[in-house]
Formats: structure tokens, sequence, C-alpha cells
């Protein structure tokens, strides 16, 4: 999995443990071992979801600071309305 340079430490101290992704199909598994920034992180779960259910629970999870940037950051791979199906991905580094 890649992710953007200003959230590669937070991701490598465990700071951020979820990600959304517009994705046309799942490009991780559940069990899955990915090298980010150095570790290694584990994918827990993978589930679609839709942009309109992310919590701001999820968003802390995500080092976003609200939902607006989650969509922007997320929207290179296509526009996202509050309905759009994305992949949210948890998992921790090992």
């Amino acid at each position: 999995m890649q992710f953007s340079a200003e959230l590669r430490d937070r991701v490598a101290d465990g700071s951020i443990t979820v990600s959304y992704r517009l994705w046309s199909r799942r490009q991780v598994k559940v069990g899955g071992r990915y090298s980010v920034a150095g570790v290694t992180i584990v994918v827990d779960d993978v589930e679609l979801v839709p942009l309109s259910s992310v919590t701001d629970e999820d968003l802390a999870q995500t080092g976003e600071a609200d939902l607006e940037s989650l969509r922007r950051r997320a929207a290179h791979a296509g526009p996202i309305d509050d309905d759009t199906l994305l992949h949210r991905i948890e998992f921790h580094v090992e």
C-alpha cells in the first residue's frame, strides 16, 4: 500500500491505522503484509462502505482533519459523493 509522504511517518509509528481507498477492485487482502516507510503493516480488515458512513473516530484513525480532506485525498482516483463506496482498510504495524 502506498501513502502520501505527509502520512508515512504517522503510519510507521502506528498513529494511522485506517485508510480509505477508491479502488475498482480490492488491492490488499486481510492478513496481507505490506512495506511502508521502513515498517511492515498487516491488514486486519477490509470492507466496502459509503463515504457517508465515515465516523469521527474513523477520521481520527486516518490522520485526516475532516471528511472533506479525506474525500479530496481519495478522489485522485475519481469523484467521490456521499454514497460512493470506498474500501475501508484497517491495519496495524508489525
